[in-house]
């Protein structure tokens, strides 16, 4: 059984953590954000949530849809499709015993990635920009996947 404390000694599983906690971070910002902006721009999506604002016939019209909110929600929702196979690929293969340089490589890359493709996805900055930050995030997570599965894994 591994102890703890070895655990805290691998610096590639500590390198992991400090960016799992900062890409969760953002993930946990972008829940703030979209409820920001319903409550600014008054747009719920469920009937309980318009009572503050009106009732009966009157809150029925806080029931729609709005585009900056609909764009940060599916930026969320981006976040959460991409960030959730990357905190389970990069455990696995921080634990796998990887080169440090190359860890804090796919780490900072993945971060740095996702953080662009929120600032593109809510400045709107033109395409290939949201496309291209994507798909560094995807093809690191698929490149950590790849050396795990080939180094480390009993096929």
């Amino acid at each position: 059984m591994v102890d703890l404390t070895q655990i805290m000694d691998n610096e590639v599983f500590m390198a992991f953590a400090s960016y799992a906690t900062i890409i969760l971070s953002k993930m946990m910002l972008m829940s703030a954000t979209t409820a920001f902006y319903r409550m600014t721009r008054k747009v719920f999506a469920n009937p309980e949530d318009c009572v503050t604002f009106g009732k009966g016939e009157n809150a029925k019209k806080y029931l729609r849809t709005d585009d900056r909110v609909e764009r940060v929600r599916r930026a969320h929702l981006n976040d959460l499709e991409n960030i959730v196979p990357f905190l389970g690929i990069g455990l696995l293969y921080s634990l796998s015993g990887p080169d440090l340089s190359t860890a804090i490589l796919h780490f900072r890359l993945f971060v740095g990635a996702r953080i662009y493709h929120t600032i593109s996805y809510l400045t709107p900055l033109p395409q290939p920009n949201r496309g291209l930050s994507f798909f560094i995030g995807y093809g690191v997570t698929l490149s950590m996947a790849y050396r795990l599965l080939k180094n480390k894994l009993y096929l």
